[in-house]
Formats: structure tokens, sequence, C-alpha cells
């Protein structure tokens, strides 16, 4: 069976005041859905219609026409095969891995041995390593699927076969598969696979093959763009006959068994929508007519403007067939399935005393297409003075110039009052500091407009808006409070060696989405692929790319609205040669620096610097950050990236290592629009259970914040922390502090709170902490309704997670939530919490119930899912 899967693109009705209102960040008052849940898979079905919309006029030259084109997600479904079983040598077994869907299929695996039973992956023995095996740092090897003659369902089955002696000391063997076209990973559950050899282990919901049956989920690893399905595989055993009783000896092998698991890969494919304008046989209206592949039911939301402000407007009665009015505010037609069955068409009958049309197509409950985050526009008047084929993003320049061309005005005007001092109500300090207050939200608007246009229509508007600005003092590096970060890349993003031309490629994809800031890997020479062990700073060919390719990225990404962190370890760096004692402290490139750079206390460099101001990190020497000459080159070198690559400002790696002082030192040097600094620390337990109290926890994060002098933000380790005991043990008591505030650094300072669930390190394949599996989105409901600034991971965006992200994210920017967004916590239980923000949303999380009460102020349930609900106020 085929599955389609479409992407919802976010949708707005503008009204009464559209020139406070954006593409991705729009009014409370403009249309909401309600009861907005997750995206549900459907199979394509043609939808009958019995009448037609409008009869077209046969022959009537046609006015105007524009093809809109998408990238559609369509998944295929096969199966993944696990078999244990006896080799013809009867001292000997084999596990196959098999895959019956094409692709270029990966096996990562690793083993656990009897005499450690840790968590921890080891490689195996050679003698068990199939050809074409590749070393994974220490803990795993890659084994490339073959093809096999076997024939499943007509498929050429893809498979590993991994052959291991009956007297091997081996208990488990531990593997993930990845599709390595499209970076796509497959777990268990969230978790790795688990073939146990003895019986002397622990049995659990993970384990692969035996008597337990169990169900496959999403895993998180890498790029996912995959949904694992089909909760009963299929099972065969071979002489199994221990059913029902308890084995004799411990450590006694395993028998045989064949396991099979539905799953889908996403594959993309391009769909469109064209829209074309003809004559009508009635003179005073034009025919609107409407051509997509999209199959099902597919309907187009629509209104009428009369002018350039683009309001939406019901026209008149009588409307077309099989058309529905929405909430006093669009109408929905049902488009017609062709009779090929290769899509679906409509016609609208429209007067031409209307400017033009505006729509957005919804193709089921939770499922909208729009265009680029604006209503399509197709324009009624004045067409046939307008080329066929007419690139939209004209249109979108003119009105989008119309909205801020508004706001514009509204900020000369705000600042003629205070220059001349028209009134006594604007003599006065107070109310001069809330007219500035006035034109930053005004601006913000208009950067909000803006953000997803292109640069051609970006230059001037936001030229003008900087000059008509007073000077106001802005702290440097905690960006405008309205940020929402995406981390592009997890741990394996290295190995492609192609990775920042895959992220032009999903530029547009991320901005559509409402991400406003993207922090990319470290860009530097590196020991380590990853990059976190820097070599030469200035080399910025990378195993990610080269410094070409980055400077593209980052243009592209500008181009789209979105502003860019440079991820920077400044903590320590990996010397080029030896000194005369053989130890790696002399370093080479433009900064030749010798060991007077390193710390005198890091015992393993022999550094002759002076004492670390913090931690050291003993894998590399640690900078001495107290050198004049070492702050004078990296200042240097931190301004060269800013003016050559771009970036807009920095994410500052293990910032334990060295006092924030020196941070605020780079960051006055460099006036980044945004910094965050990475500052890790352990929480607080007792007897193995986390403390409710985590105020000294949060208290060494915003130290650090404080020895900045505020110039950087930190990531939140203390509200992942809590969010992880919470969610996972069913304990939402913990989300509110003795104080009634959010128990993480968002209660105490939350304008400088990176709040994030998931990254490189916790999460990817290191796993290091990983967020509790099937929690993920109660963690983004907190964090992308709260104040701070959310950091999305990669793995979660390119995933089946991905639109009710984007659905938060949505809501987020529509109530317009911030950094420094008031929490009012009205439920912190057992079983559930909730709390309403700056008055306008509510969100409820936890299996218990809480709803709203509706009075003076209305709610309407604008995004749901498995245990959590969030609320808007109408």
């Amino acid at each position: 069976m085929s599955i389609l899967r479409l992407n919802p693109l976010l949708h707005q009705c503008r009204t009464e005041n559209p020139r406070f209102l954006s593409p991705l960040n729009f009014s409370t008052k403009s249309l909401n859905f309600s009861k907005l849940k997750p995206l549900r898979v459907y199979p394509i079905r043609a939808v009958l219609s019995e009448t037609a919309l409008v009869e077209s006029d046969a022959g009537a030259p046609v006015l105007f026409s524009e093809r809109f084109e998408f990238k559609r997600t369509q998944a295929v479904e096969g199966t993944i095969s696990v078999r244990l079983e006896a080799a013809k040598e009867r001292e000997n077994w084999e596990l196959t891995v098999g895959c019956n869907l094409p692709g270029k299929w990966i096996l990562h695996w690793g083993v656990t041995y009897s005499d450690d039973l840790g968590s921890e992956w080891d490689q195996p023995p050679p003698e068990m390593r199939p050809p074409g095996s590749i070393l994974i740092k220490n803990y795993a090897i890659e084994t490339p699927f073959k093809n096999s003659p076997s024939i499943l369902e007509g498929q050429i089955l893809h498979e590993v076969q991994i052959n291991f002696s009956a007297s091997s000391s081996i208990a488990e063997i531990h593997f993930v598969l990845k599709e390595e076209e499209v970076g796509a990973w497959y777990q268990h559950r969230g978790r790795d696979f688990r073939v146990p050899l003895t019986d002397c282990l622990d049995k659990d919901d993970y384990i692969v093959g035996g008597e337990r049956g169990f169900s496959v989920w999403p895993g998180i690893l890498g790029q996912i763009s995959t949904t694992l399905l089909g909760t009963e595989g299929s099972r065969l055993k071979e002489g199994d006959n221990t059913s029902g009783s308890k084995r004799a000896k411990q450590n006694q092998r395993i028998e045989g068994f064949y396991e099979e698991y539905s799953i889908l890969k996403e594959e993309h494919v391009q769909t469109f929508v064209s829209v074309s304008v003809s004559d009508s046989q009635e003179k005073d209206k034009n025919l609107v007519h409407f051509d997509t592949d999209l199959r099902g039911d597919v309907t187009v939301h629509w209104g009428v403007c009369r002018d350039n402000d683009k309001r939406w407007e019901i026209p008149a009665a009588p409307h077309p067939p099989e058309t529905s009015i929405f909430r006093k505010k669009a109408l929905q037609t049902l488009l017609q399935p062709k009779e090929n069955g290769h899509g679906s068409w409509g016609l609208l009958s429209l007067k031409k005393e209307f400017m033009g049309v505006l729509f957005v197509l919804k193709l089921n409950e939770n499922t909208w297409m729009n265009n680029m985050g604006s209503d399509f526009y197709v324009p009624l008047t004045n067409v046939s003075s307008l080329v066929a084929n007419t690139s939209l993003e004209a249109n979108l320049a003119v009105s989008n110039a119309a909205y801020t061309g508004g706001i514009i005005n509204e900020i000369r005007n705000l600042i003629i009052d205070i220059s001349s001092g028209k009134g006594s109500k604007i003599k006065n300090k107070e109310a001069q500091e809330k007219i500035l207050q006035e034109i930053e939200t005004l601006a913000a608007e208009a950067y909000g407009i803006f953000r997803s246009s292109s640069a051609t229509f970006l230059e001037k508007p936001v030229s003008d808006i900087e000059d008509l600005i007073p000077p106001v003092k802005i702290c440097s590096g905690t960006g405008s409070g309205y940020e929402v970060l995406c981390q592009s890349f997890n741990w394996e993003s290295h190995k492609s060696g192609r990775w920042y031309s895959e992220l032009i490629d999903k530029a547009t994809d991320l901005s559509s989405m409402g991400f406003t800031t993207i922090w990319l890997p470290p860009p530097t020479d590196s020991v380590s692929p990853e990059g976190y062990m820097p070599r030469d700073l200035y080399n910025l060919d990378s195993r990610y790319g080269s410094m070409g390719e980055l400077k593209i990225l980052v243009n592209r990404l500008h181009k789209v609205g979105i502003t860019v962190l440079g991820d920077v370890v400044l903590n320590h760096r990996c010397a080029q040669y030896q000194n005369q004692n053989g130890v790696w402290n002399i370093f080479g490139g433009r900064l030749n620096w010798d060991d007077r750079a390193v710390v005198a206390d890091d015992p393993h460099f022999q550094g002759r610097g002076n004492k670390s101001s913090g931690d050291n990190f003993h894998a590399a020497p640690n900078i001495d950050h107290s050198q004049d000459f070492v702050r004078n080159d990296l200042k240097k070198w931190l301004c060269w990236l800013r003016e050559e690559i771009g970036y807009d400002g920095w994410r500052l790696d293990f910032v334990r290592g060295f006092w924030g002082g020196y941070v605020k030192d780079y960051l006055d040097a460099t006036k980044p629009f945004f910094a965050v600094g990475e500052y890790w620390d352990s929480l607080s337990y007792t007897y193995g259970e986390m403390d409710h109290n985590q105020d000294a926890h949060r208290q060494r994060i915003i130290d650090w914040i404080n020895a900045t002098n505020g110039t950087a933000g930190a990531f939140d380790v203390t509200t992942k922390g809590i969010l992880h005991s919470a969610l996972q043990k069913c304990e939402y008591w913990r989300l509110s502090d003795e104080k009634g505030k959010p128990p993480g650094v968002v209660g105490w300072w939350p304008s400088r709170a990176v709040t994030f669930i998931e990254n490189h390190d916790t999460g990817s394949t290191q796993g290091h902490w990983r967020f509790p599996s099937g929690k993920e989105i109660q963690g983004y409901a907190y964090i992308l309704t709260h104040p701070g600034t959310p950091s999305v991971f990669y793995d979660h965006i390119f995933s089946h997670n991905r639109d009710e992200i984007a659905a938060l994210i949505s809501l987020r920017h529509r109530a317009k939530i911030n950094c420094r967004s008031t929490v009012q916590i009205v439920k912190a239980e057992r079983d559930v919490y909730a709390a309403f923000i700056d008055e306008k949303v509510m969100v409820k999380l936890g299996p218990g119930h809480y709803k709203p009460q509706s009075g003076p102020q209305k709610w309407v349930l604008a995004v749901e899912g498995n245990d959590y609900k969030v609320w808007e106020s109408s």
C-alpha cells in the first residue's frame, strides 16, 4: 500500500490590521485552527463529487497562470527481518539482518561480552566482521548490506550476515540500521536492537527474538526522515521447545528465531498546484481554475480581497457546490478528482470587482499547504497585462512592501513625537521609554515580515528601519528575544562530506517551519571529524565541506531570513608538533603558538602558561586565555569569521574550561547578534534520585552568565534534567520550584536561558543523556511555549515529530511568546502540569486532566498530542 505524507505549512488569514501581521508571525486575532492534532498518515484514495464546481468556458483565453511546485513525502512500506540460526557447521551460528526496500543500507553494530554486561558497545573480534566492514572509533563497526538472491514480495532483499562461534564469549549483539543515501536511522523503540546470545541477561522489551514480541517505534539517530510502524511483527521460531518453562542452566545458548518489522521509508517527490484566470461568459466575472496532482480530500480554503492590504473577505452567495463557510472568515471548497485519477481540479467564478483571490490548500484535518508561510495570491484585476507564469516572488514583494511601509511610517511618526515633544505625556522619561518599546515591537514586526523574503527585497526596508530607530543600548549577544534556534547537525553529519550542501537544500524548508536562527557545526580543521578537536583555526575545510561551500550556505540562510551561529571551540586546541620532550604542545598554521599558550596545571601537555581559570579538558591542550597574545589572536580570528563567513553569532563550546570574563572580552570585540555557552554541570541527586531543589545547579550556570556580564546566554541544562525525571517518572510536580516558578535557569533569568531537550552529545549516536523515548514532543510542548530561547535538535525536525514541532513553533510566533514571557503555573501535581504564558497561551502536560475555564477570555485548542494540549486565547 502506498502512503502519502505531506508536511503541513503554516496558514493564516489577515484580519483587521494587516500591517501588523507577517506571513510567519501573525496576530492571535487571525484565523486559528481548533483541535489541531498530530499529523495522521492516510492511504491515498479518490473522493467522488456528484456536482461540478462551475462549468468551464471552452476556448476562453487564459489571462493569468501560475504554477507552484512543492516537495511531498511519500512513504514506501517494507520490512526489516532479523534471523538467528545455526550454521551448517554445528559449532557456528549466523545472524542475518535483511531489508526489502531499495537504498544504500548500512548495519551499525557492536557486541557485549559476557564478562562486561554494561551499556557500552565493544567492537566484535576480527573473525566475526563481514567483508567490507569499517571500524567506527573504538566501539562499533559499520557493515554495508549486500544484495541477496532471496526474493521477498518481488523485491531484492538486502542483507548482512554475521557468523560467530557457539563457544564465543559474546553475550549480545547490538545494532541499528542506517539508510546512507538520506541518513535515516532505524532503531527498536528509540534504542538499539539487542540480540541475546545467552540466557543470563535480564529480559526487557528491547530484546530481539526469544518469546517476547515487541513494537517498533521511530528512532532518533542521525538525520531521521523515516517512520517505523508495525506493532506486531510476524515471528517464526525454529526448534523452540522451552515455552512455559525455566531453563535449567545459566549461560545456555538461546534457540534460533526469525522476526519481521514493518517499516516505512520516506521518499521526496515533486508535486504542483497550477492556478489560471480566464474570462467568463458573464462579462463581469472571471474564472479561476485549479489543477493539482494531489489526490484525495483536497480542499481550497479561500477568500477574496479588494485592495493591496489583502484582507480576507467572503464573496456574496451563491458559492460553488461542495463549499462551506469556515468561521465566517473563509470559504472551503472541495476539489474534484480528475477522470484519470491523477490529481484534482476545480473552478471558481468571481466578480471582477475583486482585486484578487487568496487561498491555501487543506489536505486533511491537520495538513495545510501554503506558499512559504504566506497565502497564495492570484490577481483578478488587470490580469491581461501580466505575463503568464510571472514569479509570485514579485507579488509577495509588493504586498510585503505595503505592510512594512505602514510600519515604517508608524516608527517615523513616533520618532517625530519624541524629537518634537508633542504633548505633555511624552516629555517624561517613562513615556519615552514606552514609545521606544513600541518602536522595537514595530521593528520586530517588519523583520518578521521580511524574514522569509529574498535579500533583493530585504536591504532597503531594513536599512530604513535602522536609520530611523534612535540609538538604544542593546546588550550584545542576547538577540531580539523572539529567536527559535535550530541545531542543524548530529554526531554523524560529517560522514557525508557534503553536509553544507545538504543544508543549502533545506534552508527554505527550515525558514518555512519558523526557525529564525541556525547553529552550524564547528567549521575548522580538526583532529576529530566532528570538529571539536580544532587544529588550524584558519583552515575552514572540514569534514562538513569546504570553506567556499560554508560561505554559500551562510549566504543562502541569510537570504531566507535565518541568522547563523558558528560553533567555536575556544577552550582547547590540538597541537601540530611535539616539543623536545615529545609532548604535543606546539601549534602550527597562522596561529603558531608555543607552549606558553597552554595552561600550566594540565599535566598531560606541560604548558608554560598560567593556571587554568576553569576545568581542564584532558583530551587536548587547554588554552591559557590570561595571555594577551592568545586573546588578541582569538579576537582577530572571531572577527575574521564574522567578516569572511558572515556568522551572526556564536555557540561557545565547553565554557566551563575558562572564565566567563574572557567570553565577555571576545563578545565585546565581535559584537554578535546572539551567543550561547555550553556550561555543562551535573544536577543534584540523593541516593540515585534527583533532588527537587536544583537551585545550586542553576545558580552555577547563572554565575557563569554573570561572569560574562550578561553578554551571552547558556544552555538550560537544569530544565533538561528536570524534564527527564518529570516526564519519564510521571512526576510533573518537579516542573515548579518552591516559589512557584519554572525550576530551571528559565525560572530565574529567562532571557539568558537557551532551553533544549536534546543535542548531538545527549542524543544522536552518542546518546550520553538521551531524552526519555516517546516523550520528546511533550518536552518541545514545554520549551516552545515557555520563555527562554528554545533550541530544536536536527534529528527531531526531520522525523515523524516534524509536524507537531512546526505547529508549536507556529503557535509561539503567533502568540508572540519571547524569551521574557511570563509564566503562571496553576498546577504542578503528580500526573499533570498546567501553566498560562503571557495570559495568551495555556499548556497542559501529563496524562492528568486540566482544561482552562472560559469566561471573558475564550480558549481555543490549538495543538494537542500524546499527553499534552496547548490552547490559545481567542
